[in-house]
């Protein structure tokens, strides 16, 4: 059985979906003003990886057979916010233009590091009058309030606020609506914790019409509404970034079970940990950030990217820096060797079972992917000694859909010309006239084929 850490009560559970063969998974999506930067990336990446494993090895049946789960998997993006909005108005075009180009930048970026695409992408002004309904629904359960056009959430009501971030109420007095308050928004609230659900339009603003007033919704209950509408009310998992802990997932919980009358809102919570940057967390507000475009604009090669932020355990802090990467590409190399040269019609000498439950009970702890490639490293070492089948090619296919790796295939048939040099090859070894066999070699290898002599026989990839 798979143990995941919540969270919320810091420490590791055992996974029960609500529904049994299905998971219902949220992770929250990038605010579309800009590329998504590696820091960005890594959540996107490391929930990916959750997912994949789900999706193949993550149920059992009573006999020990493994087969995956269904997985619901929604990812949002925030298509309405300030950055949007003052980035808009920099540029001279609207909010919507500049928040598709970012939609587009992101599937862009995401598609080339393989990451599979969310079963529902919802956008924030897809939901603007759900979210409406919602707020009004808060306000008639004396759970919010208007104030000259803002409506705030009254946290003094919710039970156990900032439980997620460990943090207890009186110790949060500035700064619960995870934006920096000016005087005016801090002399219209009844608390210095209470955060935002609608914020009251201003000159030039894209706005909507509420029964309070135009405006447009507060960060946290866009995921409140996106998540309730497309999984239900209580979600099996929900992802992010550990620096969602407070204030936007501490709000998604408290708004949400006051809509839903105290009905638990998610089951297991998934932090992610930072990418880092000579020790300080890669973010915008740090100005220490390396883009995903920026980097595959200068010829990174995104398979290398998506191994290096894929190969971590997920809660783990990433350093980011040109040795990882290397270690990255050198170990991906030595994959790929071994994935090209696997014998599917060689035998095993039994040890396939045993690498299957190793891996499997790696992942099914808290999904640790790092011993997971411990274990996948013992295994390529193992196919390199000539053992292979189509099992071990099975379950080599299965760890790289996981880590979420592709290798194109050799093609199946050489033109006669290469046939014939090979088999020239091979019989001026048999004579020892090495000096033909090297001749021969190397013409095959300006046409972009790789001899490789070992000892179960000659093999052969194209470059």
């Amino acid at each position: 059985m798979i143990k995941i850490y919540n969270t919320y009560s810091r420490s590791l559970e055992d996974f029960n979906p609500i529904e049994e063969g299905k998971v219902r998974m949220y992770v929250c999506g990038p605010t579309v003003y800009n590329y998504i930067h590696v820091g960005n990336a890594r959540a996107v990446v490391a929930f990916d990886v959750v997912r994949r494993y789900l999706e193949r090895f993550g149920n059992i049946d009573a006999s020990g057979k493994r087969f995956g789960y269904e997985v619901d998997y929604v990812s949002n993006f925030t298509d309405v916010d300030d950055k949007i909005i003052n980035t808009a108005q920099k540029e001279g075009i609207e909010p919507i233009e500049l928040a598709q180009r970012y939609i587009d930048a992101f599937y862009e970026d995401t598609d080339v590091l393989k990451v599979k695409h969310a079963t529902h992408a919802p956008r924030a002004t897809e939901y603007i009058y759900q979210m409406i309904d919602f707020i009004q629904d808060l306000i008639d359960k004396d759970f919010a309030y208007v104030s000259e056009g803002d409506v705030y959430f009254r946290v003094s009501k919710s039970q156990n606020y900032a439980k997620l971030a460990n943090k207890k109420l009186d110790e949060l007095l500035e700064g619960a609506s995870g934006r920096i308050d000016t005087d005016l928004e801090s002399k219209r609230k009844e608390s210095p914790v209470d955060f935002a659900l609608w914020k009251a339009t201003k000159e030039g603003e894209i706005f909507w019409q509420a029964p309070w007033g135009k405006g447009r919704p507060g960060w946290h209950i866009e995921c409140s509404v996106m998540s309730g509408s497309l999984l239900g009310e209580t979600l099996d998992i929900h992802g992010g970034g550990q620096d969602l802990e407070f204030p936007h997932h501490t709000n998604e919980i408290a708004q949400s079970e006051a809509h839903n009358n105290g009905t638990k809102f998610v089951n297991i919570w998934m932090h992610n940990g930072f990418v880092n940057i000579d020790g300080e967390k890669m973010s915008k507000s740090m100005n220490n950030f390396t883009t995903v475009h920026e980097m595959l604009q200068a010829g990174l090669d995104p398979q290398v990217l998506r191994f290096f932020l894929a190969t971590t355990h997920y809660r783990r802090p990433v350093d980011f820096n040109n040795e990882a990467l290397e270690r990255a590409e050198n170990n991906l190399k030595k994959i790929e060797n071994a994935y090209r040269n696997l014998d599917v019609l060689a035998n095993d000498d039994g040890s396939l079972t045993s690498f299957e439950i190793a891996f499997t009970t790696a992942m099914d702890n808290d999904f640790n992917i790092a011993d997971g490639l411990t274990v996948f490293y013992d295994f390529i070492s193992w196919v390199n000694k000539g053992n292979g089948g189509s099992d071990v090619k099975r379950f080599f296919d299965d760890i790289l859909k996981i880590i979420g790796l592709e290798f194109k295939q050799d093609e199946e048939i050489l033109d006669s010309e290469i046939e014939f040099l090979i088999e020239e090859r091979n019989l001026a070894r048999a004579k020892k006239d090495y000096a033909r066999s090297d001749e021969i070699r190397d013409s095959l290898k300006a046409q972009g084929i790789v001899l490789e002599d070992t000892s179960q026989g000659m093999r052969w990839h194209r470059e």
